[in-house]
């Protein structure tokens, strides 16, 4: 699969990097500037609260991909399981949304031999972090964090472990020590509170952890979903790549477009159709559509069907991994499991670490 915005080369510098996404739905412009970044440890969390969308995939999961094959980059990609149960109650669901996350990844191109693949539920060590990490981290913080206040006018529905989501989100990030997290507005937030605690903790106990650097993704375009809004799963405007054919047409038809009669000359610049279009077409085809669109006497339901075709031929042999991935959820399940020793690994030494600073290690006995 070649897609347009992944023609852009990041530079790298002697620097870690984590790379960490709620599947928010952002693409990278191949032409803007980039800072230089070299022999990073890339760390990408996803949260599995639905099957992944056009917007996840463009935005989060291809970008991380291509970033993770320069053979000097460590890299892991978790599945954020233990953050989606602040939405996510049902059992069933939860597994049938990791095994869609998990095999969206794979099908789209993640190399296990090149990347640490895991589930955030299978490492225990995070949450035994989260805990240390909250018991430095004040109420005012949380308090004041964008994921409560949105919901601080409906008490009754926040859960504890949507008022500590920040503090697990710091765990994930400080338990592998990494330098740089790439962050859209949204995510400065979180990133700060990571921070924060991590320099408590520092100043009390000696330099332990990383403080992560924000790197502000300012190289970024919206997708947009099939309102026109940000493509988003809480909007309910997502179009799904892996779909069955009808249901994938069903999506494309659907997205809202205005009234220009078909004779008439049409704006690309302000439809989501030719945006997405756009995104995933070559320079030629998408100087092609623009052409129709301003000549007139090309209808947005034409557009659409581009689109589909579009979207059909990109993803054509991602569609059939990703098939062949959901009907043997046991070979999903081997290949996490492999990344999961190796992440436990990882992430045990750093724990060992805070355990000896606050006083948690057997202590040995002079002989």
């Amino acid at each position: 699969m070649k897609f347009p915005f992944l023609k852009g080369q990041l530079h790298k510098s002697k620097q870690q990097l984590i790379f960490l996404s709620n599947y928010r739905a952002y693409l990278y412009l191949p032409n803007a500037p980039t800072q230089t970044i070299a022999m990073a440890r890339i760390l990408t969390g996803i949260q599995s609260t639905g099957r992944p969308h056009l917007g996840n995939i463009l935005g989060a999961m291809m970008p991380a991909i291509r970033l993770a094959k320069d053979p000097a980059h460590e890299a892991l990609f978790f599945i954020a399981d233990l953050h989606t149960l602040t939405t996510v109650k049902d059992p069933a669901q939860r597994q049938t949304y990791v095994q869609a996350t998990a095999a969206a990844w794979l099908a789209c191109g993640l190399d296990i031999e090149k990347v640490i693949f895991y589930r955030q539920s299978r490492v225990p060590a995070v949450c035994e972090l989260a805990w240390y990490l909250n018991c430095f981290t004040p109420y005012p913080m949380l308090a004041n964090a964008h994921a409560f206040k949105d919901k601080a006018r409906r008490l009754s529905e926040v859960s504890t472990g949507l008022f500590t989501y920040p503090v697990l989100m710091a765990a994930d990030i400080l338990l592998y020590a990494a330098d740089i997290v790439p962050v859209g507005q949204d995510q400065l937030q979180h990133l700060e509170i990571a921070r924060d605690i991590a320099a408590t903790f520092n100043r009390q106990y000696g330099d332990t952890f990383v403080l992560p650097q924000a790197q502000s993704r300012d190289n970024i375009q919206i997708i947009p979903g099939t309102d026109g809004q940000k493509m988003s799963k809480s909007y309910n405007n997502t179009i799904d790549p892996f779909a069955l054919e009808k249901e994938l047409k069903k999506a494309i038809m659907a997205i809202k477009t205005d009234s220009t009669p078909l004779d008439q000359p049409k704006n690309p610049d302000h439809c989501a159709v030719f945006k997405l279009y756009s995104m995933l077409a070559n320079q030629a085809l998408t100087a092609d559509l623009r052409a129709k669109y301003l000549a007139g006497g090309y209808g947005y339901g034409q557009a659409k069907q581009a689109l589909l075709a579009l979207i059909l031929e990109q993803f054509r042999e991602e569609r059939q991994r990703f098939r062949a991935y959901i009907q043997d959820p046991y070979s999903i399940e081997q290949q996490l499991i492999i990344g999961e020793a190796k992440a436990r690994a990882m992430a045990e030494q750093m724990l060992e670490k805070v355990r000896t600073k606050l006083g948690y290690t057997p202590t040995t006995k002079n002989r």
